[in-house]
């Protein structure tokens, strides 16, 4: 998964002529080599074991996606081609992009097959943009959508689905919008649609349709919000839902693009933010679910601070303290703001 090149541009756009030099495209494989870095170095070595994942099969790609998109993977995947504005598929990267998918789902059969009651699946590409028949946001299969409904196969009666990556879960809640046995909870920036390929606003009235219907939570937060407004609302708005949902099981797409230093978002949550969210998340998933929780590496696009992110969850998942020291992390005042946003959602969100 770290050969998986997309060429250099315009941050995550095409090539400009007018630049001597470009930049290369932020979902690079530096993010991963570090999270999994910090993680085999770090204080939390010797309470994590390492796996192998094995790639997805068509069979089990074809639970989520149509068989048209991935005829046209397949394709695409010949000579490589822009799938949308930001999402390239290199020559011979769809095989990477299965074992990206197959890694979700060895993550999920360990939980499954009892091995242990949390798995991260440290992957990329990602999976949340990723919709039945479309390709986006550097996503190409949707490896969250096919655990939930492989989990349901398995007999798992009802599953949570819950998204804090910066963006959107547009990909995840495209497909699993019409079904009421697994719930989509997305708390992201409110950036809307943008464009063609990322049809879904993300805003508070797409529910579910039919049988989905109020099961399908978007949570738009204000650009800039930081620790206190997304923990406020994980807690006030996150926590509520899935309890009384009672899930067999959770999903996380374990996003690190929220906070302060990315440069592909525009909120202010820390470390301390992340390990807050994952401690309560933890204590949740005991108590609905046994603990069982499956975890996805989804965004965080700045390679040093990204990843001590995800250490941060990684530590509030097991129940240890947050040993490292956040090096660079300002805290803004925003107690008030904070309180003041997550009751604005509140009052105008149709579900809470």
């Amino acid at each position: 998964m770290l050969l998986h090149r997309i060429p250099d541009g315009v941050f995550d756009s095409l090539p400009s002529p007018l630049l001597e030099k470009q930049i290369e495209q932020p979902e690079g494989p530096d993010r991963i080599i570090n999270t999994v870095s910090v993680l085999r170095r770090g204080p939390l070595s010797q309470r994590l074991s390492w796996g192998t994942p094995v790639s997805a099969t068509d069979n089990e790609l074809l639970t989520f996606h149509t068989t048209d998109y991935l005829q046209r993977l397949k394709e695409s995947d010949k000579k490589g081609k822009y799938l949308s504005a930001s999402t390239y598929l290199p020559a011979a990267g769809l095989e990477t992009a299965r074992l990206a998918a197959g890694a979700v789902l060895s993550a999920l059969r360990y939980v499954l097959n009892d091995e242990g009651s949390m798995g991260y699946a440290m992957c990329r590409p990602p999976n949340h943009h990723a919709q039945p028949n479309m390709a986006d946001g550097y996503c190409f299969l949707n490896g969250i959508g096919l655990a939930a409904l492989e989990a349901i196969a398995q007999g798992y009666k009802k599953i949570a689905i819950i998204d804090w990556d910066v963006h959107h879960g547009n990909g995840t809640q495209a497909g699993l919008y019409h079904r009421d046995d697994i719930l989509t909870v997305s708390m992201h920036m409110d950036h809307g649609s943008w464009g063609a390929s990322h049809p879904e606003s993300g805003n508070v009235d797409e529910i579910g349709e039919a049988a989905g219907e109020g099961f399908n939570i978007n949570l738009p937060l204000p650009f800039g919000s930081g620790d206190q407004c997304y923990t406020a609302v994980f807690e006030r708005c996150v926590v509520p839902k899935v309890r009384e949902f009672n899930p067999d099981l959770i999903i996380l797409a374990n996003g690190q693009d929220a906070n302060q230093f990315d440069p592909n978002g525009r909120q202010m949550v820390t470390m301390a933010g992340f390990y807050t969210m994952a401690s309560t998340l933890r204590e949740l998933a005991n108590e609905v679910c046994g603990g069982k929780l499956v975890m996805t590496q989804e965004g965080g696009y700045n390679a040093t601070y990204a990843p001590l992110c995800a250490y941060a969850v990684a530590a509030g998942l097991v129940g240890a303290d947050l040993e490292l020291k956040d090096p660079i992390a300002f805290y803004p005042e925003d107690s008030s703001r904070a309180q003041r946003d997550v009751q604005a959602l509140i009052n105008r969100h149709p579900l809470l």
